[in-house]
């Protein structure tokens, strides 16, 4: 065979594989995700060297979906890292063989702290599968690998078994991306979801603002003292009127030498889009990019009343990636 034949033929046996398990699924794997729903503590994954990985991996996978998880590792358990685990926790451990000695050497003190067992192994009389309360069998009937020994179909087939546990769980959690989003703040989806307005708008000193009876001249050197390419237009009483931008500014120098001596509200553009701080970042974004008959680069922001409280700017938004 050559590179490409076999590549297609591991992904070939690895999907044979995953396959396979659907079919065997049983009620083993209801109680599973019962256990987990019903239960006041954490999931603690375990398992050593290849195992060990894809129960590091799981872990993470139910902790970024609303089910709490950490890893074991069950080396460092046998010399201490067991008390971590309470009575409350519910161990999720992986094994093919369900004799690895680090994961077996475990079971007693398990026992005596009362946590419950859940197994994930290849072999259903194994040690590991005996002694536990739940058994999800992921019995393959070999490695991808052309010696049989490397863990390939093994490990995929338990991973494919994890991941549909954790989304499982996540759908009867009512998980919602919002939810996502507080897990990963530092994500894309968690700046969309999280990021208001107030969080990236220019208010206070920083909110270029004039007020009705201004000239042109002055918006132009509050726009260039606020260095951002236009000025909120506000009455007596802090309330907006409109916005003039430096694109106005350009147009209107073609009106005459006495241009820059009009009154502001001469040129302004009355009632333009505006915003509330509680809205979404993202949302500022959208109302940006509708805009007809072309798409604006500043939005005011207001609140219920119209007092202008600041704005935002599209490079606020392209500076925390929520373009």
């Amino acid at each position: 065979m050559n590179v490409l034949e076999q590549a297609a033929q591991v992904l070939h046996e690895e999907a044979q594989a995953i396959e396979k398990l659907i079919t065997t699924l049983d009620s083993n794997f209801t109680e599973a995700v019962n256990m987990i729903l019903n239960s006041k503590g954490r999931v603690v994954c375990t398992g050593m060297g290849k195992s060990g990985h894809i129960a590091r991996k799981v872990a993470a996978t139910l902790a970024s979906t609303g089910t709490p998880a950490l890893f074991l590792h069950p080396g460092e358990g046998v010399h201490g890292d067991l008390g971590m685990v309470t009575s409350e926790d519910i161990v999720l451990a992986f094994s093919n063989s369900g004799e690895t000695s680090e994961v077996i050497s475990l079971l007693p003190s398990l026992r005596r702290i009362g946590a419950r067992l859940i197994s994930v192994v290849g072999k259903h009389n194994s040690t590991l599968a005996k002694n536990s309360d739940i058994v999800l069998l992921v019995e393959v009937e070999r490695e991808a690998c052309p010696l049989g020994l490397a863990p390939t179909t093994s490990t995929t087939v338990a991973l494919a078994l994890g991941d549909a546990l954790a989304v499982c769980l996540l759908d009867r959690h009512k998980f919602t991306p919002e939810n996502f989003a507080i897990f990963h703040p530092g994500g894309s989806l968690g700046r969309k979801l999280l990021l208001t307005v107030e969080n990236i708008m220019h208010s206070g000193e920083d909110n270029p603002m004039v007020y009705k009876g201004s000239t042109v001249r002055d918006a132009l050197f509050v726009m260039t003292e606020k260095g951002l390419g236009a000025t909120n237009v506000v009455d007596e009483d802090g309330r907006l009127l409109g916005l003039v931008t430096d694109g106005d500014i350009r147009r209107g120098l073609d009106a005459g030498s006495n241009f820059l001596e009009w009154p502001v509200e001469d040129m302004m553009t009355p009632m333009p889009r505006t915003i509330t701080k509680d809205k979404l970042a993202a949302e500022a974004l959208h109302l940006m990019e509708k805009n007809q008959p072309r798409p604006i680069t500043v939005l005011p922001v207001v609140d219920d009343n119209k007092h202008c409280l600041g704005i935002v700017h599209l490079t606020d938004l392209l500076r925390r990636g929520i373009v």
